[in-house]
């Protein structure tokens, strides 16, 4: 039985995005380089393979830059990021905003001065939507 299309990024998707966020338009040989700096090395057919489904799939652009192609990532960061919360929040969470947020601080362990950007953040969003 064929996997159902997934809506999120997966995961290897999700490095290549992070690295175009922060590089900006880029060739499958410097998302390579980058890549390979974090850690596991990777074919550039690979990293190309992965780009060009990524394309087909509408998460990146794709222009030509002489012979090769310059990729793009569509959506901004915050967009995807947002839609991949969600869908855990749906998927996993049934909905509940409480039990993501408590599990998540029980696996992330904050840091004192990290609870209290979270604080403000809560402060901020009440401010903001009158709640």
């Amino acid at each position: 039985m064929a996997r159902p299309k997934q809506d999120t990024p997966t995961s290897g998707e999700l490095e290549v995005l992070k690295v175009l966020w922060k590089r900006g338009p880029s060739t499958v040989r410097e998302v390579l380089e980058e890549l390979n700096q974090q850690g596991r090395k990777r074919a550039y057919t690979s990293v190309m393979s992965l780009m060009n489904v990524m394309a087909d799939k509408g998460l990146l652009d794709r222009e030509p830059l002489g012979r090769a192609f310059q990729y793009t990532a569509r959506m901004p960061q915050e967009s995807t990021l947002g839609g991949i919360v969600g869908d855990l929040l749906g998927r996993v969470f049934e909905g509940s905003a409480p039990s993501l947020v408590t599990h998540l601080l029980e696996e992330s362990k904050p840091s004192a001065m990290e609870l209290e950007e979270i604080r403000k953040a809560l402060e901020q969003y009440e401010e903001e939507n009158g709640t």
